[in-house]
């Protein structure tokens, strides 16, 4: 009797145990079941709330788009990019100013053209970011192109570039269409940019010419070999800060790579003798290239020393004379990378103008080579620049240039004022 009763107590205990080991087993279900209808509380209100964000950007767009947004959902937008060529007399360079209406720029009537034929919402016009408008250069006050390319989102309506053209002036022409990824960027997928400058050859006369009887200067041989000679001082990677404004001389951005820079053989056109330079870069600054001539012509003409374009790579201020602005021209700007990375995918063409070259070269002989000749023959802004050329002080330092040039100024006045 007295064994029993230690068996039972022991069986008694073991029962009690595996209650409460069930009891803690099932606790610890309820737990875990607990955590995971947590956690899918908690997505599912991460997702409401995601859908609630969603929801209240696609009330802003509507509020900030209007009607468009229906427009825009029916026929989307497609990212292209535009051949465009003009003459750029007449017009305060590329760039659109909003609010500055009285400086009419090419970006003015394009996006005008863009509006009436159909290609964008009349609220894009305010606005050129909503078509993620984006040009390969800012071409400068009368400077004109023949290949200039500009990236944007607009709607594929027929017929596109004939409709486009309809509304633009004659001297203003869409060239080419081609559709793009999403993402391009045609100022930051351009690899390269070509520009050429038409001038006068009486430019590169000797300081004693008269340079009044300009359609009886013809260049020689000599003088236009000497001429690329030191037009090939700029190729290559140099530090071009004397060549635009408001550059430190320790900006970075103020070096850049010159492949090709070259005078061609040269024509006559309305009994006036022309040439035509080349310059191909990765990019330019503001005034470069017009300042780059502006240079050579001071020193083929005898203002200057040819060293002082290696001075020009150094740390000191250089006295530059700029070139006018009539002769230059955006002939061509390089998309490399992008053709050896899309080119070839059998989605996208390559960006580049083969077929667009006769409408091209037909373009500048109608409206960008006439206008030049013309307005040279008749205002002579040429030979009017290189009279300001002895001002330029090409020896002195930053300190005394300004000096100088103030008191050659006050001279040239006073003996204009005597006669």
């Amino acid at each position: 009797m007295f064994e029993v009763r230690p068996l039972l107590s022991a069986l008694l205990n073991r029962r009690l145990t595996l209650q409460e080991n069930g009891g803690f087993i099932k606790l610890l279900r309820t737990m875990s079941q607990g955590s995971t209808d947590q956690q899918t509380s908690n997505l599912l209100k991460r997702a409401n709330e995601e859908n609630e964000d969603s929801a209240e950007i696609a009330t802003k767009r509507v509020k900030a788009d209007g009607e468009h947004i229906e427009d825009d959902k029916k026929f989307p937008k497609k990212k292209v990019v535009l051949l465009l060529a003009y003459s750029g007399k007449g017009y305060y360079g590329m760039q659109r100013n909003p609010g500055n209406s009285q400086f009419r720029t090419i970006e003015d009537d394009l996006v005008t053209a863009l509006i009436k034929s159909g290609c964008i919402p009349e609220n894009h016009g305010d606005d050129m970011k909503k078509m993620s408008f984006q040009r390969c250069a800012r071409t400068d006050k009368g400077v004109s192109a023949a290949g200039q390319v500009v990236s944007l989102k607009l709607w594929l309506i027929e017929d596109i570039i004939e409709k486009i053209n309809q509304h633009l002036p004659s001297q203003i022409r869409v060239l080419g269409f081609k559709r793009v990824t999403q993402g391009f960027n045609s100022k930051n997928n351009c690899d390269a940019r070509t520009y050429s400058y038409m001038l006068p050859t009486v430019a590169f006369s000797e300081k004693e010419y008269d340079a009044r009887n300009i359609a009886a200067f013809r260049l020689d041989p000599e003088t236009l070999q000497r001429v690329n000679r030191l037009f090939s001082f700029y190729k290559g990677t140099h530090n071009f800060h004397n060549f635009t404004s408001q550059k430190a001389p320790n900006d970075p951005s103020a070096r850049r790579y010159i492949t090709e820079m070259s005078c061609g053989e040269p024509f006559i056109r309305d009994e006036h003798e022309f040439a035509v330079i080349t310059v191909r870069g990765q990019s330019f600054m503001l005034h470069q290239i017009r300042k780059m001539i502006g240079l050579v012509i001071a020193v083929i003409k005898g203002y200057a020393k040819e060293q002082v374009i290696e001075r020009t790579w150094g740390l000191e201020k250089v006295d530059v004379p700029k070139a006018p602005g009539l002769g230059l021209i955006l002939e061509r700007v390089h998309f490399d990378r992008y053709n050896k990375r899309f080119g070839g995918d059998g989605l996208h063409e390559r960006l580049e103008w083969d077929h667009e070259e006769e409408a091209i070269k037909a373009f500048k002989e109608a409206h960008i080579y006439p206008t030049i000749v013309e307005t040279e023959c008749q205002e002579g802004s040429m030979v009017s620049w290189m009279s300001t050329l002895p001002i330029h002080d090409f020896e002195g330092t930053a300190s005394d240039t300004r000096d100088n040039k103030d008191k050659k100024q006050k001279n040239a006045d006073e003996g204009n004022n005597s006669d």
